[in-house]
């Protein structure tokens, strides 16, 4: 996998190689050369593994910033921090964005 610069998995690289394995793969295909066949469908299958780690990885971001958010907004309700609340509301919403953004299809 080609992860970015921070050893991190990327759901945009992840989809270029993807791509571009599949690309390769078919020109492996219309040429008859069974080494760029083979190089495709490896990077094709790199390129979906990277985009579907990255998407794990946001949807438990995600799930972080619901839970977290949910805590906050209960202490400011209780103790009657209305900002607290607020910003607990907004970061459980901004985690829920973000599982919707990054659930399997």
């Amino acid at each position: 996998m080609s992860y970015n610069n921070n050893g991190e998995p990327n759901k945009t690289t992840g989809q270029f190689h993807s791509v571009k394995g599949n690309v390769v793969e078919t020109i492996g295909n219309l040429t008859g050369a069974q080494s760029w066949q083979q190089s495709g469908k490896e990077e094709h299958a790199q390129g979906e593994a990277e985009y579907k780690a990255a998407q794990a990885k946001g949807y438990a971001e995600g799930t972080m910033d619901r839970i977290g958010g949910k805590k906050d907004a209960v202490v400011g309700a209780v103790t009657g921090d209305r900002q607290q609340e607020a910003s607990g509301n907004i970061r459980h919403d901004k985690g829920q964005t973000q599982q919707e953004f990054n659930k399997n299809a």
